[in-house]
């Protein structure tokens, strides 16, 4: 097989001729065919998450096919497409994963973080952590559904039922989570850097109601705010733009630190949330 690997923290990737990998009891081989780049892989390879183990192989939204079947496994077989999510691993014994909580974990293993992932031909999966996909679509457009589309869910999810929806950071989650809450009846507000204004005119094109500079202000307070951009100043910047009452959720793993704020922005009840990997 053939991996970009990681070899030392925030160094360039090195492609790697490796021995095949074999699968252990409960899991499987994929040869990959689709591997999404994930802001959170970029974390990895600047070396701004914890406890970095190199050599590693990044990539978290694996697409591919199941083409070597490890002992105990009934859920998959040869030639079913998959698809390989952040969330590798869990316990199933502490007390988060017992209360179904599984992506607090106390010892979860993450895909293309804390075990080997799918920038590479093939990969090992835990046969319990890989979805069926089906044939529906293909490989390259479902590819970031495994990430991007399911913290975008939840944090939608977590966001409550908001009708005026505001979301920072329009990249790849944004552009998806805009079309989902557009379906749902949603009027959604995007805020991106000032000089994007490519990224605000791709947001006007997937129906948002307004498109700006995150300093501005919309001329009517929102219900909810999604942050997805990785910068701390964009909390206080969206606990301004929400109602009383209001919920700003942070949906990036990394974030820079928070400045500084005066509490009258959290006042009133508003709410300031995170949203922490995935569930199965």
């Amino acid at each position: 097989m053939r991996a970009m690997a990681l070899t030392s923290p925030g160094s360039l990737l090195q492609l790697q001729e490796r021995d095949d990998p074999l699968p252990r009891d409960g899991e499987i081989r994929v040869r990959v065919s689709a591997c999404g780049v994930c802001r959170t892989g970029l974390h990895v390879i600047d070396a701004e998450l914890p406890g970095i183990k190199c050599p590693i192989v990044p990539g978290h939204e694996i697409v591919g096919r199941v083409d070597l079947v490890g002992a105990n496994v009934t859920s998959h077989g040869i030639g079913d497409r998959v698809g390989i999510p952040w969330l590798g691993y869990t316990c199933g014994v502490c007390r988060f994963c017992k209360e179904g909580m599984e992506n607090l974990c106390d010892r979860p293993l993450f895909t293309g973080y804390t075990r080997d992932g799918g920038f590479a031909t093939h990969t090992i999966a835990d046969a319990r952590y890989a979805f069926p996909l089906g044939e529906l679509g293909d490989d390259v457009s479902i590819a970031p559904l495994l990430c991007a589309g399911l913290i975008g869910w939840r944090s939608l999810v977590m966001a409550g039922n908001a009708e005026r929806l505001g979301i920072r950071g329009f990249g790849a989650a944004g552009h998806i989570v805009a079309q989902v809450a557009r379906w749902q009846g949603r009027s959604v507000y995007a805020f991106t850097r000032s000089d994007d204004v490519a990224a605000q005119d791709f947001a006007r094109r997937l129906g948002a109601v307004w498109a700006g500079a995150s300093d501005r202000l919309p001329e009517t307070p929102l219900d909810a705010a999604i942050i997805y951009g990785p910068a701390g100043q964009l909390v206080p910047a969206a606990l301004r733009a929400v109602r009383k009452g209001g919920r700003v959720v942070c949906a990036g793993i990394q974030m820079s630190d928070i400045p500084s704020f005066p509490y009258n922005l959290l006042w009133q009840e508003r709410q300031l949330v995170s949203v922490a990997n995935l569930t199965r």
